[in-house]
């Protein structure tokens, strides 16, 4: 949906749908290990992509009041020449894959094990909100010379956006720790075992938090 600029005001909105759905996406990063935990079943491997977003939605807008007084005398020179502009970005929570730390299937592989009946990429992290906007003034010095006046917000509001272990593949939260342990003590037998964290699922670090700038721009 978009409004074309009319008495100083533009605004834009779109919406996205969307579902993505793979076997895996090993192929994307040369050099690492498989994280496909089974290659010779992909059925048991088809789940949400590492790129997969539900939802999605972007506002922005420019706008350009009318100067007071019609420009003239100090009140119409103080509020002349004024435009504000932003953009609204608000997004669902991309998928985790629940992995495990060791080799709980013996393959030599640590980098594709999951939480023992989980999908891949079957839990969903945080949502994503930012709001960017920007105030700018045009001065008029001389002739040719014009001096540009700008103040810029990124993540106005400081919102607090958690994310997960971010890797080439995807998103990633440790679901457990699988240890081997001793197997046989004498005639006693200790199976392997897996240690769930306290943290599952646990934002380990958030994106960057406000942040302001000013500039002073000359043309000539």
């Amino acid at each position: 949906m978009r409004r074309q600029m009319s008495h100083g005001v533009y605004f834009r909105l779109g919406y996205t749908y969307a579902h993505a759905i793979d076997d895996g996406q090993d192929a994307l990063v040369a050099g690492r290990p498989a994280t496909v935990q089974n290659s010779y079943a992909p059925s048991s491997e088809r789940g949400n992509s590492v790129t997969d977003q539900r939802n999605r939605v972007v506002f922005s807008w420019i706008y350009e009041p009318r100067a007071l007084n019609g420009g003239h005398g100090w009140v119409g020179r103080l509020t002349k020449n004024w435009k504000n502009s932003g953009v609204i970005t608000a997004g669902s929570g991309r998928p985790v894959n629940a992995t495990v730390v060791g080799d709980a299937n013996g393959d030599d592989n640590t980098s594709n094990d999951r939480l023992p009946g989980a999908r891949r990429n079957s839990f969903v992290g945080p949502a994503y909100t930012s709001t960017d906007m920007r105030i700018s003034r045009r001065i008029y010095v001389m002739k040719s010379v014009k001096l540009d006046f700008t103040a810029e917000s990124f993540n106005l509001f400081n919102r607090v956006n958690p994310r997960f272990q971010l890797t080439d593949d995807g998103v990633m939260s440790n679901a457990a720790q699988f240890n081997y342990g001793t197997k046989h003590i004498g005639i006693n037998y200790f199976p392997a075992y897996y240690q769930v964290p306290a943290n599952f699922m646990k934002a380990t670090s958030a994106y960057a938090p406000r942040q302001v700038q000013f500039a002073l721009r000359v043309s000539f």
